[in-house]
Parts: structure tokens; sequence; C-alpha cells
């Protein structure tokens, strides 16, 4: 993604205009951030011909267009990102990120973009069904870090005496593919990401649904230190009302409708009450 502006001065020109010209290129050249995204992720972001693409990755290009900046890529594993982009290593989260509680307190969440339930997938050959695919021995693949790892861990794994092993994984590729050969009875997804494993012809199909209705967001370091959240909600905002995130949705996912942007955002996401930086008019009382 390049987003370069660029100004020619006569050689006569020097003094305080070459003084203000340099300034200004100092300026042009801090409006760069580093996007993390993890790049195993279909559909919302992975590499093809050497190439990022995505929902994430289109939408962040169409986002810095509007805004006016440029963007760097950065592939890291999922557990990685938040931590780095709590850390300041990163300037902006770019992938299917769940809004949680818990991530609240350490980095700050944009404007909602897209709502999301949980789907369980099994083999394609597989008998188990939405309950016995998770408990009763089974050994389900969840991705590091993530909130199906989170609600696994909460409502499954330490509240009952549900028989069930979780079985953590850098991507979701990976736990899928171990899936499609016996080593784990199933894998709780996304259900975004869920049908386009199906969509690719992959060996799975969804055994049952775990609606959480979750929003998921872009994020930014806590506090907005690059002071940029503004403009990332304005800019998720514009590519909706113009059009071009339901182009983007279609492009990856065809035939699904997008939710309303904004979506619904919890109470406990302080970015999101009243006013929301760069769009007064939204958030919640």
């Amino acid at each position: 993604m390049k987003f370069i502006k660029k100004s020619f001065f006569p050689n006569v020109l020097i003094g305080s205009v070459f003084i203000g010209s340099f300034c200004a290129t100092s300026a042009i050249a801090q409006e760069s951030y580093t996007v993390g995204v993890e790049a195993s992720f279909p559909p919302w972001a992975y590499v093809e011909g050497g190439e990022f693409k995505g929902i994430a990755i289109d939408a962040m290009e169409a986002i810095a267009d509007e805004a006016g900046f440029e963007i760097e890529f950065q592939d890291m594993p999922f557990p990685s990102l938040i931590p780095a982009l709590a850390a300041e290593k990163i300037d902006i989260l770019a992938t299917g990120l769940t809004v949680t509680e818990e991530r609240s307190q350490n980095i700050d969440f944009t404007i909602p973009w897209w709502e999301t339930n949980d789907v369980v997938l099994v083999s394609e050959g597989s008998d188990l069904n939405v309950f016995t695919a998770v408990c009763c021995g089974a050994r389900v693949g969840v991705q590091g870090g993530s909130s199906q790892q989170a609600w696994m861990e909460e409502n499954v794994v330490n509240s009952s005496d549900v028989d069930v092993e979780l079985a953590r994984y850098d991507n979701y590729v990976t736990a899928v593919d171990d899936m499609s050969i016996g080593r784990i009875s199933s894998v709780i997804v996304d259900d975004t990401s869920a049908q386009e494993y199906i969509n690719a012809g992959r060996p799975v199909r969804m055994a049952g649904k775990i609606y959480i209705r979750a929003p998921l967001a872009l994020a930014v370091s806590k506090g907005d230190p690059q002071e940029i959240l503004g403009d990332l909600n304005q800019g998720i905002l514009a590519i909706y009302e113009a059009g071009t995130w339901g182009q983007i949705i279609d492009k990856y996912i065809p035939g699904v409708t997008p939710p309303t942007i904004p979506g619904y955002m919890p109470d406990f996401v302080d970015t999101y009450q009243q006013p929301v930086v760069g769009l007064p008019e939204l958030g919640n009382e």
C-alpha cells in the first residue's frame, strides 16, 4: 500500500521556505503505520502469490486511502498480535479481531465493523453433532489467545465435569488440517472463516453454531498514542457508506450481506462511549 505526497520547489527557494518544506516532509514521513495481521486467517487475511490478501487487507488499504496515510502490513502469529499492539510495536491490529472485555483493558477498539458467532467444525464424514463434538472425550482445536479458546475454557473446560481437551494452535489452517487427519475431533472458529473453508472445498462441515453475537473491530494501542483512532473510525464508516465495504465482502465471501456499520458494541468498551472520537454522534450513552 503506497500513498506518497511529493512537492517540488525551485532551487532558488531557500531559508524559511526550505525549513518549512523539511518540516512538512518530516510530518508526512510520520504518517506511515504498521498494521499487524495474522496472514493465515482467511478470509480476513492471508498470503497468495507473495501478496497480502483478504477482507482486512483490502479494507485497511481503502481506509488508508480515505485518511491519506501509508500503511505497511506485518504478519505475526495471532497470540503475538495483541501483546505487540499493547507494547506499541505495531500501530494498528487488523484481523478478524473479536471485541472482549479483557482485551479492552489492554487495547482500544474502533467502531465495530462486523458481528460474528462461532461454529463447531467437524470433518465432512464425521457423525459428531454440536454437543458430542465438544464433550465426551473430544479433543477440540482452538487458536491460542482467541475468543474461542476463552469461551471454551469458561463455559466448558473449567465450568463442568465435561471430558474435553483443548488443543491450541497458532492458526486455524493447521487446526483444520489436523482435524482432517483425525488428530482432533473438532475446531471452534468464527462463522465467517468456517464458511470460507467450506467454500474452498475443505472436507469439513458445520456441526452447529454457538450464538455469542460478538462484534469485530480494528484496534490501536491503549490510549491511542498515535492519535489515529478518529481517522480509522471515519474511514470505516466512509467505506461502508460508499459501498466499498460491501464490494470487499462480496469479493471474498460472495452472497453474504455485511452487518450494518456501526453495529452492536458492549458497554464495557470505553472508546465507544458517546462521543466516539472522530464520530461524536455515535456511541453508547
